[in-house]
């Protein structure tokens, strides 16, 4: 492979002489960056497009290009490229990429754009950046080499030491940096020339988080930290209903106070500009806006939706559309003498993320550029936002990418409407604008986890075997509403709605799963586990019911469902034996849950009791094949993460709508989880053979109806609606 030693240009400095940078490029290629002397240091330019940067003290910047928004792969994703890079990972600096002009930081799992979501980080990537640290470490041997005059196959590296196996003699990866000659022509790395797994010491480890010093002592820096000379505060009145307009605005008031800059009519909102930021909200407090009162969503509320749903997914006229098969199904079950049948919900839910979205624009002279501080998943969706209101070119945005108070979908495609607003109003006032939402804005224009309505049907032998089953999904489309770039309303599959419908480790011979696309009342987004929670909270009660319809025990069930999974089989047996199923204390139940997350497993034992109709969950255990885990601590810590996520949507969380609002506004009235509710939470990785895989999601969907179904044990009834409508104790 001829790696190319490029020339740095204006954008491709490198701070200091004897720099070293390695990008992997689209195509498989890598990029060798030289700095040029003084030049560049004296220029102060240091922006490379490269993953790896040696500098000549032997400090290594290794960069990523996923978004940081609490889930650490500022960590785990450098691990892998220093594990192949043989670096030493004390002299390791991590640092997040906001553009990618070039193409080379994004994510191979999502087209090569970047773009984070749906715990597709590690497995995007993972291949990606070993090869990138690979090639990195054997550009630094054949350099060595050529400098000591002996073969490539003489030299060997150590923790971030090169070695001459021959002579002994040790080269820091920052002495070759200075090299005078780095060779750029080396043989390609295959798969093959990757270390063995047995090798790994930096993969599998767990070294701290290195995000977390920052976020501890306060010195984090978010978007809405942002602080820019000369900057306006802006505070937005929305319209109340969705696609509705202000007609007219009476300012005066708010003009009056002292420090109210400028006052700017959107088109769905009223903007006040102001030198302080409690000065924007008084003046918005102010104002005395009519709006227009011909949205169609008026005419909606969640109650009435969620009635509509119901009758849809029992409605066999209405179009179908599938998402999965095997075999017949309808046939089957037609044919079926043994079967049964159930329908299951869930309600509306906000992403209570708790950083509010907000976003920092400062935009150029003309009108035709910009600077851009946003907490982000995705930079290209961000810069190309940009670049379309503003009508100019992506080379004209000069986007920094920020750490993120939480995100969990809602800082995908949804928080756009809210970077175009802020660059708006910077164009508007020449100045640069920090937009922020309060908390009441965000739950108010919340783009919510649609309500979904499941009915199941399932027939069984004389054996109690399930032979076949049918999962029908009622629910508005996330995909159509969010991404309709990507929605074909021919096939109409919706990624973001049905995935976790599939069962495919059930042994299910005759199986379907189908949408019954029902029309948008509202907002609608992915939500942190996506499908798969709601998809899986219906699916696994409706396992435990049909386990005593055939006369068997929750996980002798299972097991036979699980007999052509191993990796099944194995989270479900490790989460028996870490609770001891079925042996819980007096005045309390096991319940038991499978689910997946793409390539993930896992499986979930909730331990619960019931008193005067009031539940609490004490314990919860969890059994996850992540394929393996490159940062194990953290893998559990995101797996915990997901419980709770679970947990909560399950006891109080429900974002409801009247007539076109949302009627939630504050934490009060929509009730996250509480630090005294948490149960003892103990996770096991039980890792196999497979790639990687992400674990950010996969603890919401096995809550769920593990919970309910050990209340179904103490009651005699499982609740089928999330949330419960018992109260949480």
């Amino acid at each position: 492979m001829i790696l190319q030693d490029m020339k740095p240009t204006r954008r491709g400095f490198l701070a200091g002489s004897g720099t070293l940078a390695f990008a992997l490029l689209v195509g498989g290629g890598v990029s060798v960056i030289r700095s040029a002397g003084a030049t560049p240091a004296a220029a102060g330019i240091r922006d490379i497009n490269g993953w790896v940067v040696i500098e000549p003290d032997g400090s290594i910047l290794i960069r990523f290009g996923a978004a940081e928004m609490g889930q650490g792969v500022n960590t785990s994703l450098p691990m892998i490229v220093a594990e192949e890079l043989d670096a030493d990972w004390s002299t390791v600096k991590t640092e997040q990429v906001s553009m990618d002009p070039d193409g080379i930081f994004g994510n191979p799992g999502f087209g090569g754009v970047l773009f984070s979501a749906g715990s597709s980080s590690l497995e995007g990537y993972f291949q990606h950046l070993r090869r990138a640290g690979a090639t990195a470490r054997r550009v630094l041997i054949h350099s060595a080499a050529s400098h000591w005059s002996v073969s490539p196959e003489q030299v060997a590296t150590d923790s971030g030491v090169v070695v001459n196996t021959a002579s002994g003699a040790r080269m820091s990866y920052g002495e070759v940096a200075t090299l005078p000659a780095i060779v750029t022509e080396v043989p390609a790395v295959a798969d093959a020339d990757l270390k063995p797994r047995k090798d790994w010491r930096i993969i599998g480890s767990d070294p701290g988080r290195l995000d977390i010093p920052g976020k501890t002592r306060g010195a984090a820096i978010y978007s809405i930290d942002i602080r820019l000379p000369g900057m306006l505060y802006a505070a937005q009145l929305q319209a109340p209903v969705e696609g509705e307009t202000p007609v007219t605005v009476s300012d005066r008031a708010a003009r009056d106070l002292p420090g109210v800059v400028q006052i700017v009519k959107l088109a769905n909102s009223v903007a006040v500009l102001a030198e302080r930021w409690e000065t924007a909200l008084a003046a918005r407090d102010l104002l005395d806006v009519s709006w227009s009162t011909t949205s169609k969503f008026r005419q909606y509320s969640s109650d009435r939706e969620l009635e509509e749903l119901s009758r849809a997914v029992d409605d066999p006229s209405l179009p179908a559309f599938p998402w999965k098969s095997r075999g017949d199904a309808v046939t089957a079950l037609a044919q079926g003498t043994r079967k049964h049948a159930a329908t299951y919900s869930t309600t509306h839910l906000y992403h209570a993320q708790m950083e509010p979205l907000n976003a920092v624009a400062s935009v150029d002279a003309d009108g035709k550029g910009a600077e851009v501080w946003l907490g982000t998943q995705s930079q290209t969706i961000s810069i190309g936002v940009a670049t379309a209101v503003l009508g100019t070119t992506p080379d004209r945005i000069r986007f920094h990418a920020m750490q993120m108070g939480g995100a969990f979908g809602r800082r995908t495609v949804f928080a756009r409407d809210l970077l175009r607003d802020a660059l708006l109003l910077s164009r508007a006032a020449g100045r640069p604008v920090k937009l922020m939402w309060t908390r009441e804005d965000d739950v108010k224009n919340g783009w919510l986890r649609p309500a979904t309505v499941h009915r199941l049907e399932a027939a069984l032998d004389a054996d109690g075997t399930v032979t076949a089953m049918r999962h029908r999904v009622a629910s508005p489309s996330i995909l159509q509403f969010a991404f309709p770039q990507r929605w074909n309303p021919e096939t109409g599959r919706d990624v973001l709605v049905m995935e976790g419908t599939e069962s495919t480790d059930y042994a299910i011979p005759d199986f379907r799963a189908e949408h019954v696309i029902t029309p948008r009342r509202c907002r609608v987004s992915a939500w942190r586990g996506i499908g798969w929670a709601p998809n899986c909270f219906a699916r696994e009660c409706f396992i435990d019911e049909l386990a005593e319809q055939a006369g068997s025990d929750p996980v002798a069930f299972r097991r036979k469902l699980l007999r052509d999974s191993p990796r099944g089989l194995a989270v479900l047996d490790a989460v028996v034996a870490m609770a001891g199923f079925g042996k819980a204390p007096q005045g309390r139940a096991h319940g038991l849950s499978f689910a997946g997350y793409k390539e993930t497993r896992g499986a979930g034992v909730a331990e619960v009791s019931v008193e005067n109709g009031r539940f609490r969950v004490h314990r919860f255990w969890a059994a996850v094949d992540p394929g393996f885990a490159v940062h194990p601590d953290a893998l559990r810590a995101q797996v915990k993460g997901g419980i709770l996520f679970g947990l909560s949507s399950l006891m109080r969380e429900r974002a409801s709508y009247t007539e076109g609002m949302i009627d939630q506004s504050n934490f009060y009235d929509y009730e996250p989880i509480r630090i005294g509710e948490i149960p003892e939470i103990e996770v096991r990785i039980v890792e196999s053979d497979s790639a990687p895989s992400g674990a950010g999601e996969i603890g919401v969907p096995m809550t769920g109806a593990a919970v309910a179904n050990a209340i179904r044990l103490l009651t005699g009834t499982a609740p089928r609606q999330m949330p419960f409508n018992l109260e949480q104790s």
